[in-house]
């Protein structure tokens, strides 16, 4: 299946083929009217996607992929200050960069000296929301799920009220295509109250949708080195 989105089947409430997820509001996206066909073709895309996505983003040099760290450290920064006053005594969730994504370890450690509660996901229950842990510059991270470095069972929990979630590639609606795994929306299902929630990848990996299903949520940013996108 292309980008050309052609053979996705539709049914009941959505909208005659092409179905085109930024001429569908999301509330046609409910389970009643799931074509498991449709599924199945939109998996399989995105499949592709992330492969493409992902590789893409694996043939930038060394120092492409420090540059635009750079960038996006000095707009996420402007966004934290404009909306929450540089964030100190909040709790913040990053991530620890893996397979070619932004790495903004040198702002989480500024942050961190600036008196923000930093902490990281991981995985602690296969198929539940994801555990937040403290992270400091101090913390002695040991390994996770699928050998991502984590804080160890002792760091404190946490309840983030500002999360970023690494993209693989995202939408002008905000949509996010992650990993596959379901994670990051079965625990933003699951917050309560929901943080403010940031998307972080690169300008390049920006799709005309991803098809969103029933159980995708739309994020409230998406911040990369081009600047913050779908600010509303």
């Amino acid at each position: 299946m292309s980008g050309d989105p052609k053979s996705i089947r539709s049914q009941g409430r959505y909208a005659s083929p092409p179905c085109y997820a930024a001429e569908v509001a999301p509330d046609y996206f409910d389970p009643l009217a799931v074509d498991p066909e449709q599924a199945r073709d939109v998996a399989r895309w995105r499949k592709a996607e992330r492969a493409r996505l992902r590789d893409a983003r694996m043939a930038l040099s060394v120092e492409e992929r420090k540059a635009v760290g750079e960038a996006l450290a000095g707009h996420l920064r402007q966004v934290l200050n404009d909306r929450f006053g540089g964030a100190r005594d909040r709790v913040f969730s990053a991530y620890w960069p893996i397979k070619g994504e932004p790495d903004l370890r040198p702002l989480m450690a500024e942050l961190d000296e600036a008196g923000v509660i930093v902490a990281l996901p991981l995985v602690e229950t296969k198929a539940a929301p994801l555990t937040f842990r403290r992270w400091t510059t101090a913390t002695r991270m040991v390994r996770g799920d699928w050998n991502i470095p984590v804080p160890p069972p002792d760091a404190p929990i946490v309840t983030p009220e500002i999360a970023l979630a690494p993209l693989v590639g995202w939408t002008a609606d905000r949509y996010r295509l992650g990993y596959g795994g379901g994670y990051f929306d079965r625990t933003l299902a699951a917050l309560k109250p929901r943080p403010f929630v940031i998307g972080i990848g690169f300008d390049a990996a920006r799709l005309t949708t991803i098809f969103p299903q029933p159980h995708d949520i739309p994020l409230d940013l998406i911040v990369t080195e081009a600047g913050a996108q779908g600010d509303t």
